[in-house]
């Protein structure tokens, strides 16, 4: 039996990561739910993640901040970046730097599944959803 891929969610919103969660694991993955950046690096989870989905948004640590860490630390994870304030220069930095997806609220779901399920393969080229 194939052991499903570990996605961890990084959002401050306690009911969008629940949702996220409850959807992920409906469509066979793993998930680990974090309310910080603080706590994803602080998990014993980090090296096990497939996919990093994260909102850019937060206090503290932005998804940002996040993915700019993890990389500066040799640790990158594909990154699936979600914003409800779509900013042109923060999308085009990240996908400089190769996220996998710069994705917009409200989801949707078949584009977040088809980028999850890329990013996890090593997918190919990053996704921006409209």
């Amino acid at each position: 039996m194939v052991e499903p891929s570990l996605v961890s969610v990084v959002d401050d919103d306690e009911a969008f990561r629940d949702s996220l969660r409850r959807l992920l694991k409906s469509h066979g993955y793993a998930v680990a739910v974090f309310p910080s950046a603080g706590e994803f690096l602080a998990s014993s989870l980090l090296p096990a993640t497939a996919c990093l989905v994260t909102d850019v948004h937060m206090p503290d640590m932005t998804g940002v901040d996040l993915c700019e860490y993890l990389i500066a630390m040799g640790r990158a994870i594909p990154t699936i970046l979600i914003t409800a304030h779509a900013e042109e220069g923060v999308r085009q930095r990240m996908l400089g730097l190769g996220v996998a997806c710069y994705l917009h609220k409200p989801l949707d779901e078949a584009v977040l599944m088809d980028c999850l399920r890329r990013a996890v393969a090593g997918g190919s080229k990053p996704r921006v959803a409209p």
